[in-house]
């Protein structure tokens, strides 16, 4: 049985993990924190604009409490990969005060339902989930993109680590 103390133990880590992710943005300028870095064009600014997508998809839609501002269809190919890029027009204000947002409604949701809550996941091969499985899976996402994140930065400006 999954209890209290994972969930809590679970929403713990990814907590100081969004934190991470915006500790690695402290101190760049604007210039820096959009350069992308590799092949793929990942730079930080845009691992931010992803893992708020991320965030407000698997705590909103799939458990039915959508995340309040417009978010492109997970079927809409025509979008695919754009959240990975800070476009021109988003200032870097936008995009982590709509991270925080998206922490502060799945917080809500972690809060609001029990560990082994139903959801339902549509792009997933065995969509029907618990809090829990997504849970482990935004984590294990978050934690990836802060490897990441860790990579850039020390790119940038040699600095490593989860905090100053």
């Amino acid at each position: 049985m999954i209890d209290d103390f994972a969930k809590a133990y679970l929403h713990s880590d990814l907590r100081e993990l969004r934190e991470v992710m915006l500790w690695k943005l402290e101190g760049l300028p604007e210039a820096d924190v959009r350069r992308p870095l590799t092949a793929s064009g990942t730079n930080l600014l845009g691992l931010v604009k992803h893992l708020t997508l991320t965030e407000s998809r698997y705590f909103g839609e799939v458990f039915g409490r959508a995340f309040p501002e417009p978010l492109p269809r997970w079927d809409d190919l025509s979008a695919r990969g754009k959240d990975m890029r800070a476009a021109e027009h988003e200032t870097r204000e936008e995009i982590v005060g709509r991270y925080r947002r998206a922490w502060a409604h799945s917080d809500a949701t972690i809060d609001a339902l029990a560990v082994d809550s139903p959801g339902f996941v549509p792009w997933w091969p065995r969509p029907d989930v618990m809090l829990f499985s997504v849970l482990v899976h935004v984590l294990t996402e978050t934690a990836r993109h802060a490897g990441h994140a860790d990579i850039l930065r020390e790119q940038l400006d040699g600095a490593t680590g989860v905090g100053p």
